[in-house]
């Protein structure tokens, strides 16, 4: 992955991914692999992005009376 990858690029790559597995009718299992293998490394780096937000939201908030 690039270093200038963000949430949003990796959600449109994972986005042409599922298109071109439902395109696609016979994928070898070495190419259908590589393809989720690359999904995976995306979801997880959208997953550490979103736990990163939330856990600055939470330190951001207001305390609570």
């Amino acid at each position: 992955m690039d270093n200038e990858l963000t949430y949003e690029k990796a959600m449109a790559r994972i986005q042409a991914i599922v298109s071109e597995l439902e395109q696609t009718e016979a994928l070898s299992v070495s190419v259908y692999k590589q393809k989720a293998a690359e999904a995976k490394r995306l979801l997880r780096y959208c997953e550490e992005q979103l736990v990163e937000m939330e856990r600055e939201l939470k330190d951001d908030a207001p305390l609570q009376a």
